[in-house]
């Protein structure tokens, strides 16, 4: 195989295996060349990948090390996608009664959640974690796809506990966004006592449920390093937990006069 076809086909291996460390010897026996030879393709793919602003190739030296891509978004291209992200968003006809926001489509749109968890992932790519743990539903599309992104596991917490789960450990949390006490429950098989993780949703409003994910994952001594959300209200400013992070934050909502205001967070925060 010609160099160039070996760089093409290093890219498109690493890049649908975010994260996961690939040993030298993989792709020197796999395309017969020697690690003299791989490096100069290494070499050459990084550049590409930097160019193009889609993160960078990073080899790990020592015992257990080896290659692996680490998926990022340029400033450019983020800024591109949440001006889009905030122009659909602010459409009136996603008021609906009660002051409540119609997102569905948005968080289920395919293409969309690649860019938000691309944005994620480069925001929390040196953010040491086991687990991307959620709540469902509406979250557990980004979720999935972050955790793609870094390679790590997705835990989802339920509503409600569920048979097919086995034993479960449950609390009781204060949801800001419907104003009454609910539940969450977390297999006791889906996660290992003294793990890291980081929480990713849809929304967050007040941080009830982000703090009630915090508090469900203490019982198993698990330190969260961050939590990650598409959207976050500023109101109200003070917020049930403070290490957030959101693509886009809503403004306001009009119902009398039908307007939406949702402005993106700043790239001079996270770049």
């Amino acid at each position: 195989m010609k160099k160039n076809k070996r760089v093409a086909a290093l890219l498109t291996e690493l890049s649908l295996n975010p994260n996961k460390i690939y040993p030298s010897r993989y792709f020197c026996e796999k395309f017969d060349i020697a690690k003299s030879s791989l490096s100069e393709d290494i070499k050459a793919a990084d550049e590409i990948t930097r160019e193009l602003g889609h993160g960078f190739i990073e080899t790990i030296p020592g015992v257990g090390g080896g290659i692996r891509m680490r998926p990022g978004i340029s400033s450019e291209e983020a800024s591109a996608f949440q001006e889009q992200m905030c122009n659909k968003l602010m459409d009136p006809s996603r008021i609906l009664g009660g002051g409540f926001w119609y997102t569905s489509d948005i968080m289920f749109d395919s293409h969309m959640i690649r860019d938000m968890a691309l944005i994620l992932a480069h925001y929390f790519r040196d953010t040491e974690a086991d687990y991307v743990v959620t709540v469902e539903t509406k979250g557990i599309p980004l979720a999935e796809m972050t955790a793609l992104m870094l390679n790590v596991p997705m835990v989802v917490v339920r509503r409600e506990p569920k048979y097919s789960e086995g034993s479960t450990v449950s609390i009781n949390y204060f949801s800001g966004s419907y104003e009454r006490i609910q539940k969450m429950s977390i297999s006791k098989r889906a996660v290992n006592n003294g793990a890291s993780a980081i929480i990713i949703d849809d929304f967050m409003r007040g941080g009830g449920s982000l703090k009630g994910l915090t508090e469900i994952l203490s019982e198993f001594n698990i330190t969260v390093n961050g939590a990650g959300v598409a959207m976050a209200s500023r109101e109200p400013e003070k917020k049930k937990i403070s290490n957030y992070f959101p693509i886009v934050y809503l403004d306001n909502i009009d119902e009398e006069n039908k307007t939406i205001k949702v402005s993106p967070n700043s790239i001079d925060n996270w770049y």
